[in-house]
Formats: structure tokens, C-alpha cells, sequence
């Protein structure tokens, strides 16, 4: 090594200076090697010797893994350059990813698990807050559907499909959205989605009939739902998977301010301004999200590899300088022409297929079935309380929404830290250590324990609970309590189901969550079209203990199958993806040759 400084050259990094090697950084070198210094507050030059040690005295790569030098190891390092990542991996501003990439603040890194905590829970919480939009969108609407029928001079039934067809855009739009952000990245499909729902809540703010409403409300729900498909894979992305429970019940506390606020506001806001006055509210917040989403959300989808090289022959000009015929020209554009409407209209459909896998089927069904219910209630909330015995006003029905979105809330404080803890304990009993690492080996099947358990029994308990207590016209109380537990169980069940989804598919984490919402939504929607029906011929009581029973019973015995089941089912599927993922670089390689 000679006495000067050298520079590294990586385009990926920061650069930094190499100095000459000291007996101190010699020492400093062989203690990262070793794995054996721990300091989180080590200077650039530190970081220096050890990539210059490595280099210069015959360390192999497998070594420098074991430094961990980024990200892997529990104690990472603390770049002193930035207080957003953990090592020096930024991704040049000019370089950064995503629609208007350069605007963040946060920076790009390379690899996002290197973000500080700091920046972790600051990213989640934007994309929390920016989830909250959907479901913002539904609830807001549910105190005001009565206003909406005498001013479009409609019926109840009819003015159920404005957030019965919401619900459904909310389940298809999203396997575009998966799809999209898998290669396009997630920063632009939040920008390009929450741009079109401003201007689809402001066209529902001036709709002139019910026709208009409801077909803007579909637009407007599908660009909403971009968030329930993508976020969940931007918690996988950021976060490692022993910390992922408590990250995903934080994100999902967005998803829940819009049932736990909503309903509030659109009471208060339809009663004092009409229902018109909800859509505007939501044209609002969209703004504020997208500013937010523009100017403080990096890319946090991992780059794919590059395709392999062309061959040496051809660098060269082998394939240079060639003639090509018209016939083979238009040959060409018409594959290409192909390849992009399969892109736009096939590929995004090709997610559904992930449904035949069984831990996928029985985990996205148990979302579904929870998810059905819960709109049943959400409509029966609605139309028991604004008419006799209780004949609450819109505001005060907007309030009795609180009770199962404070069980949300309490789920979620709770539900992350108890699905984490579950994980370790089973890992530990197991004896699952990583032979490397020492870390533990934790498996998506172990979040369906006794939490799952505990939920599946839960919810439809409270379910018949509300339906029979609501029937008999009994204090406004006792249903409301009822929902309580409803939402606590219903929220573990919607935790426990999404992050399992991102493990048992990790490099298709949006595409698993996309499924899981097409299923789910597609529930919700039968749900909020039958529900109104059926309580009118059946009663609160009778439809709620049809719903309650089916949902113990179903959901309880895809709990007991997956239990008895996974492992066989996860090295299947893990096999039968590995393959498949092989088989698309393969392809992308030879794109790359071609090309």
C-alpha cells in the first residue's frame, strides 16, 4: 500500500479518502473482520481502513460479510455525514429514483434497512397517514347517506353503492398498483395516485346526479387504494423482519384514523354544510398528503441487478453496425407494442395467481371474511341508529363509529409487540438460530398462534353480541361495547394476516398485499349491498348471528389447517417461487443480450 491517498470510486456511495494504514487501523481492520468492534460511532476513515485492509491484504469477501459493514449486523454503524442512514450509501441526488426523486428531503439509500430508526418510523408514518385516505374515503360518507338520498332523490339501497362500489374499486385498482410499483418504483405510484384522487374527490364534490356520483367515487376510491397494496411493502422494504410486527401495526394505525375520524367529520361536516362539503374535505387532504409524499418520501424499492453483460465480441461492434429490413423493423415494434399491453392489461392480473398457493388462499381469506363483517356493521351502525327507537342525528351516528376504531387503535399498540413476541418465543423453543448470524429464524407461520386464535373467536362473538342487543332497541351503550370487542379482535386478525403475506412472499410483498386486498374488498362490497336487504327482512339480530357463526366457524378451521400445514405448504411454494424468480432474470438477462 502506497503512502498517498486513493479514492474510492464507487458511484453508489459517497466518496471518501483512504489513508495510509497505521498500526492503530490495522488493529481497527482486524476488529471489524473479527466481528468483533461494536462502536456505532466510527469516523469515515474507520470505515476506510477496513475496505482498504480488506482490499490490500488478501481478506476474502466472505469476511468482510461477517464485518457486516452494511446493515446485517445488530450493531450497525453511524455515518457521522447524515442523520438519516446508518453507513455512507446514498444515492446521489442527480441518481435517485421516482417521480421528482431529487424534491425528498429524506435521501435514497441503497439499502433501506440502513436507515436510522429515526427515519424508519418518520417514513412509516407518512405512509400511514397517507393509507388513512381510503378508508378516510368510505367512512366519511356513512353519516351522510341519508342527506345524499333526499338530495339526489334516491333510495337507501342505491345510495349504499357509493361506498359499496368504492370498496370494490378499492379492490382491483390496487393489482395495478402493486404491479407498477414492483418496477416503476413506490415513490411515483404514490405521487401519480394521490394526484388523480384529488381530482376525482372534487369532480364527486360537483357530481349533479347519482350516476356521476357514483362512477367518480369508483375512480376515486381506485386511486385512494394505491396505499393498501404499496405501503405494506414499503414497511417490508425499511424494516427487517423481527422488527416488522410493530411496524405494521403502527402503519395500520392509518388506516384506522380514517374509521376512527371520519365518520366524526363527515357527520359534523354534512350536518353543518352538506354532504358535498366530505368530498372537498377529502380533496384537502390528498393536497396536504401529496405535498408531504413529494418532498419527504425517498424510493425504498431494492433496485433490480442489472442484466449480465453482452459478450466481448459483441461490445466490440459484432452487433454494431448492421442493417435491418423494414419487415424486421416493424417485427420489432410490434413486440414491443405487445410486450407494453401485456405489461398494462395482463401482468397486473397475474398476482391472482398467487392464490393457489394454500398459506396465501387461508390467510387472505381470513382477512376477507373479517373484512365482510366488518362492513355489515359498518352499514347496520347506520341504519339502526338514525331511525327508530334511537333516531340519533348524523353527528351522533358519526360518533358511535369510535367504538370499533378505538378497538383498532388498542389492537394495534398491542397486536405488534404480541406477534413479535410470539415469533421469538416460537423460534427459541424451536431451537431456530441462524448458524452465521446467531440471530433467530422466525417463520411467517408462527403470527397464528394464540393471537389468532383469540381474534377469530372474538370478533364473531361481539358481532352476535351488537346484532341482538341493536334488535331488542336496548340502551345505546351496550351495542357500542359490543363494537369495541369487534374491532379489537377484527384488527388482529387484519395485522397478523398483511405481515405474513409480506413473508411468505418477500419479493413480492405488494403483489401478496394487492391479493389480499382484491379478496378482501371484493367482501366488503357484497357486504355493503346485502347488508341493507337482509336487515330489513331478517333483523340485526338473525343476519348478525348468520354472519357471526359463519366467520367462528371458517375462520377458526383455516387457523387449525395452516397450523398443521404450513410447513409442508411454505417449502412448496418457497421452492415453486425461487423457480420462477430464476426463470424471470434468466429472461431479463437475455432481454439484456438482445438489447
Amino acid at each position: 500500500m502506497t503512502g498517498g491517498d486513493n479514492k474510492d470510486t464507487n458511484p453508489g456511495r459517497s466518496s471518501i479518502t483512504v489513508k495510509s494504514e497505521s498500526p492503530s487501523a490495522r488493529r481497527r481492520s482486524q476488529a471489524f473482520v473479527d466481528g468483533s468492534h461494536h462502536d456505532p460511532d466510527l469516523s469515515e476513515d474507520d470505515i476506510a481502513h477496513v475496505e482498504s485492509a480488506s482490499s490490500h491484504s488478501g481478506i476474502g469477501g466472505s469476511h468482510i460479510k461477517n464485518a457486516d459493514l452494511h446493515g446485517s449486523h445488530p450493531q450497525r454503524l453511524r455515518s457521522r455525514s447524515s442523520s438519516f442512514v446508518r453507513t455512507q450509501s446514498i444515492v446521489p441526488r442527480a441518481k435517485r429514483r421516482g417521480l421528482f426523486g431529487s424534491a425528498a428531503v429524506i435521501p435514497e439509500i441503497e439499502v433501506p434497512y440502513d436507515y436510522t430508526n429515526k427515519t424508519k418510523w418518520t417514513i412509516t408514518a407518512i405512509v400511514a397517514l397517507a393509507a388513512a385516505a381510503a378508508p378516510m374515503g368510505s367512512g366519511i360518507f356513512l353519516p351522510a347517506l341519508a342527506a345524499l338520498s333526499g338530495e339526489l332523490n334516491t333510495t337507501p339501497t342505491i345510495t349504499n353503492l357509493t361506498v359499496a362500489m368504492y370498496m370494490l374499486s378499492m379492490s382491483i385498482f390496487p393489482l395495478w398498483w402493486s404491479s407498477f410499483s414492483e418496477t416503476l418504483g413506490r415513490r411515483t405510484i404514490y405521487i401519480v395516485s394521490f394526484s388523480m384522487f384529488i381530482v376525482f374527490s372534487i369532480l364527486s364534490a360537483v357530481s349533479v346526479n347519482i350516476s356521476m356520483l357514483v362512477v367518480m367515487r369508483i375512480l376515486g376510491g381506485g386511486a385512494s387504494a394505491s396505499v393498501q397494496a404499496v405501503g405494506a411493502g414499503t414497511i417490508a422494504d425499511i424494516w427487517e423482519p423481527a422488527e416488522r410486527g410493530r411496524a405494521m401495526g403502527i402503519f395500520y394505525l392509518g388506516p384506522l384514523i380514517g374509521p376512527l375520524c371520519a365518520p366524526i367529520i363527515g357527520g359534523a361536516l354534512s350536518g353543518a354544510y352538506g354532504w358535498r362539503s366530505t368530498m372537498w374535505f377529502l380533496a384537502i387532504y390528498g393536497g396536504v398528503m401529496l405535498v408531504m409524499l413529494t418532498f419527504c418520501l425517498p424510493e425504498t424499492l431494492k433496485p433490480k441487478p442489472l442484466p449480465a453483460p453482452t459478450s466481448t465480441l459483441e461490445l466490440e461492434g459484432g452487433n454494431a453496425l448492421r442493417r435491418v429490413s423494414t419487415i424486421q423493423s416493424a417485427k420489432v415494434t410490434t413486440r414491443h407494442a405487445a410486450a407494453i399491453l401485456k405489461r398494462f392489461f395482463w401482468d397486473p392480473l397475474t398476482v391472482l395467481a398467487y392464490l393457489r398457493y394454500p398459506p396465501v388462499q387461508i390467510s387472505v381469506y381470513s382477512a376477507s371474511i373479517a373484512f365482510g363483517s366488518l362492513f355489515i356493521l359498518n352499514i347496520s351502525i347506520q341504519a339502526t341508529f338514525s331511525a327508530a327507537p334511537y333516531n340519533f342525528s348524523s353527528i351522533l351516528v358519526g360518533a358511535l363509529y369510535l367504538s370499533p376504531s378505538l378497538g383498532y387503535f388498542l389492537a394495534s399498540m398491542v397486536g405488534g409487540r404480541w406477534i413479535d413476541y410470539i415469533m421469538a418465543r416460537e423460534a427459541k423453543n424451536a431451537g431456530r438460530y441462524d448458524p452465521n448470524t446467531g440471530k433467530l429464524i422466525l417463520l411467517p407461520e408462527d403470527r397464528m398462534k394464540e393471537n389468532m386464535w383469540l381474534a377469530a373467536t372474538m370478533y364473531p362473538g361481539a358481532l352476535i353480541w351488537y346484532g341482538w342487543t341493536a334488535e331488542k332497541g336496548l340502551s345505546w351503550i351496550v351495542p357500542t361495547i359490543a363494537n369495541l370487542f369487534f374491532g379489537f379482535g377484527s384488527m388482529l386478525v387484519f395485522g397478523a394476516v398483511t405481515t405474513m403475506l409480506t413473508e411468505f412472499m418477500p419479493h413480492k410483498s405488494s403483489s401478496g398485499v394487492a391479493v389480499n386486498n382484491f379478496v378482501r374488498n371484493i367482501f366488503s362490497c357484497v357486504g355493503g349491498v346485502v347488508a341493507q336487504p337482509l336487515i330489513d327482512a331478517l333483523g340485526n339480530g338473525w343476519l348478525c348471528t348468520m354472519v357471526g357463526l359463519f366467520a367462528f366457524v371458517t375462520g377458526n378451521l383455516a387457523i387449525w389447517m395452516l397450523k398443521r400445514n404450513a410447513g409442508k405448504w411454505r417449502a412448496k411454494m418457497d421452492a415453486e417461487l425461487g423457480e420462477q424468480m430464476a426463470k424471470e432474470q434468466e429472461k431479463a438477462q437475455r432481454k439484456g443480450r438482445k438489447g
